[in-house]
């Protein structure tokens, strides 16, 4: 019988070894993976930089790209390390724009600071501020929008109980409040504030 190519030891898996001795895969050790970071630190960052244009965002991509190729080290291509942690790192940038946190919209109303950063205090501030400035817009709105948008906005009811309590049919409310958004969007947008509802 002829055996052609390389033959395994017996009692070891067919995938061969572990280590990827042979096989184009370097052995790293703890230390030669912080030689590595160490090496490769600033160009992880700016891949993930370029990508995601946020300095905090950038850094956070850059430890999660570490993390992963330390992780999955046993399969770092020897000689390629560079390559291989670039292509991690434009990964774990492309999931980060794509996740729903990164995508969601800023609806109109909501402050620039995200809530759990901004001092309750400054947000108290913040929101009154807003408020003011929409109540102030809403008050020069004709009707039917004024009525429309004070009930839904400012006391936060449904479309369903402003209609009722205007007397009016709930999809005329709904487009009555529809149009008055935009009426107070264009309005605040003119007078150069944002907190529109």
């Amino acid at each position: 019988m002829m055996v052609v190519g390389r033959q395994r030891p017996p009692g070891t898996p067919p995938g061969g070894p572990k280590e990827g001795v042979g096989d184009g895969v370097a052995v790293i050790t703890k230390e030669r993976f912080t030689e590595l970071v160490l090496q490769y630190e600033r160009l992880v960052y700016t891949v993930c930089f370029q990508l995601v244009r946020d300095a905090a965002a950038a850094e956070d991509l850059t430890q999660e790209t570490f993390l992963s190729a330390y992780i999955h080290r046993e399969g770092i291509p020897e000689g390629y390390e560079r390559q291989w942690l670039s292509r991690i790192a434009a990964n774990k940038a492309k999931d980060h724009l794509q996740s729903a946190w990164n995508r969601r919209t800023v609806l109109p109303g909501e402050e620039e600071l995200a809530r759990g950063l901004a001092p309750p205090a400054e947000e108290a501030v913040l929101r009154r501020s807003a408020m003011a400035e929409v109540q102030t817009a809403l008050l020069e709105l004709k009707e039917p929008y004024r009525q429309v948008c004070r009930l839904c906005l400012l006391e936060e009811r449904s479309p369903e109980e402003a209609a009722a309590s205007l007397g009016r049919p709930v999809k005329t409310v709904y487009t009555q409040l529809s149009r008055g958004k935009r009426l107070l969007r264009e309005a605040l947008e003119r007078s150069g504030k944002h907190g529109i509802p």
